[in-house]
């Protein structure tokens, strides 16, 4: 079966990818690819199936741009073969004459049920559950990869058109906006997901460290090798799957206020509000899914918006009317822990752990952007003040905590954090000065010249740290 699976992969990588004149595959075909993922008892034809399907995906997208005289616009093709099986009106004549021919495609329920699996499974050591773990695995990685295909391209259309159609017929939308789609449980399992994933890389890093008393055997498992690649791969899936979702949110609510959006396009809460409801009723769960969740521009946001449960005033929030809690930056939150008093009041409303934590990470991200050529303006503006300011209302922060504190416990993280905070906060307001010595003296003049140079010599070895105008400044600058 093995062979038979392998030769018909190459068949229809040879006529659609390979050939001089390569034909898209019919959905019989489609159908009999995407049925050998999910049902192949072999890890290789798994793998085969996965990356023909990946490779006709670019050959044959869904979605794409092409060049038109006003910009970017977005072609659609709506007969093209999907995995997913989101619409009613699909005629039995595209899919081969029968229904039965969708019983191995992903509804909204279906998918749910894929991630749910995904959580029962991760923890499982029987070897027959690994492997249909990886086969789960690997299932997520190709669909989310698909959902991602459709999107991006229809973001970009967006932004140029501000046309809602253009989301309202997206894969993303139409598997959320289904009635199938418990949305609030997919959130949590997918959360359940993520939070695993840490546990178990915090034990295999306990178990590494104890190997001794493992068995050979065990060390040497292929089983958990090969998964372990898998679950890297799904991590980022997931994450991905936030951050589409995030960005689809974003995009609604934009087209709500506008008047774009209809009773069609169906109702659930955003996905941070769900999020933020299983961090706040499960403390337990911040700090791991903190540490997991590498998506930084989303990640300073759910800092941000756990920030303002507690700080910000309430809002009347309607259909059409922006949230007054949008504009909340990083330095507005920090202006919070500018006295004792102030300090006292926060932390007697969140506890001194929370703050810690949920500080300690947006410092991380600033760090971060400051390091990202390609940084997001949006993020910059949540962040609202320059590394300098952050670093030294940071530590002025956690100053006032120890004041009310002094039993303060802080974790080896926030510790670190502290202390970077509080290095560029000395660094960067020496160079500060230096360059407003620098910039107020005439280069011209010898001795500027003799300064100037002095300057650029003591501050050579620090450059790594310098914000982009400050190095353009010194660095660039004609002697």
């Amino acid at each position: 079966m093995n062979n038979k699976g392998c030769a018909f992969l190459e068949t229809v990588r040879s006529a659609c990818l390979a050939a001089d004149s390569p034909s898209p595959p019919s959905w019989r075909m489609y159908n009999a690819v995407f049925q050998i993922l999910q049902d192949s008892s072999s890890l290789e034809l798994t793998m085969a199936s996965l990356h023909l399907l990946m490779e006709l995906g670019k050959q044959y997208p869904r979605a794409y741009l092409t060049d038109s005289g006003s910009g970017q616009a977005l072609v659609a093709v709506k007969e093209a073969w999907s995995p997913f099986h989101l619409r009613s009106d699909v005629g039995c004549g595209e899919i081969g004459g029968n229904n039965r021919h969708l019983d191995h495609l992903f509804d909204s329920s279906r998918f749910s049920s894929l991630i749910e699996d995904m959580v029962e499974t991760a923890n499982d050591t029987d070897a027959n559950n690994g492997i249909e773990h990886i086969k789960n695995m690997v299932l997520l990685e190709y669909l989310v990869s698909t959902l991602e295909a459709d999107f991006v391209p229809r973001q970009i259309a967006y932004k140029e058109s501000l046309d809602w159609v253009i989301f309202r017929e997206s894969l993303l939308q139409m598997l959320l906006v289904s009635r199938k789609v418990a949305f609030k449980s997919l959130v949590k399992n997918c959360i359940s997901f993520l939070l695993n994933q840490y546990n178990q890389g915090v034990e295999d890093g306990i178990s590494s460290k104890e190997g001794s008393a493992k068995s050979a055997p065990d060390l040497e498992s292929s089983l958990a090798i090969i998964s372990f690649e898998f679950e890297r791969k799904a991590l980022a899936s997931v994450q991905k799957l936030f951050t589409m979702v995030m960005n689809l949110d974003l995009i609604r609510k934009e087209a709500d206020t506008m008047g774009l959006t209809s009773r069609a396009d169906g109702c659930r809460n955003p996905i941070l509000d769900v999020i933020l409801d299983e961090l706040t009723y499960n403390i337990s769960y911040l700090s791991p899914f903190l540490l997991i969740f590498v998506e930084w521009k989303w990640k300073l946001e759910i800092i941000l918006q756990y920030f303002s449960k507690y700080c910000g005033k309430p809002a009347v929030r309607t259909r059409r009317s922006d949230n007054s809690q949008h504009d909340l930056t990083l330095e507005n939150v920090l202006t919070l822990f500018s006295t004792a008093a102030t300090t006292k009041a926060i932390v007697k409303k969140m506890s001194s752990e929370v703050v810690q934590l949920l500080l300690a990470n947006a410092y991380q991200v600033c760090l971060h952007l400051e390091c990202d050529s390609s940084k997001d303006s949006d993020t910059t503006k949540k962040i609202g003040a320059t590394l300098l300011q952050i670093s030294e209302s940071f530590v002025s922060a956690f100053h006032n905590m120890r004041k009310i504190n002094p039993d303060m416990q802080l974790s080896p993280f926030e510790k670190e954090a502290l202390f970077t905070a509080a290095s560029m906060a000395r660094t960067l307001s020496m160079v500060a000065y230096f360059v407003r010595d620098i910039l107020l003296v005439p280069v011209s003049s010898v001795s500027s010249k003799q300064t100037f140079r002095k300057v650029r010599r003591i501050i050579k070895e620090q450059r790594s740290c310098l914000a982009p105008e400050i190095d353009d400044a010194i660095f660039c600058r004609k002697d």
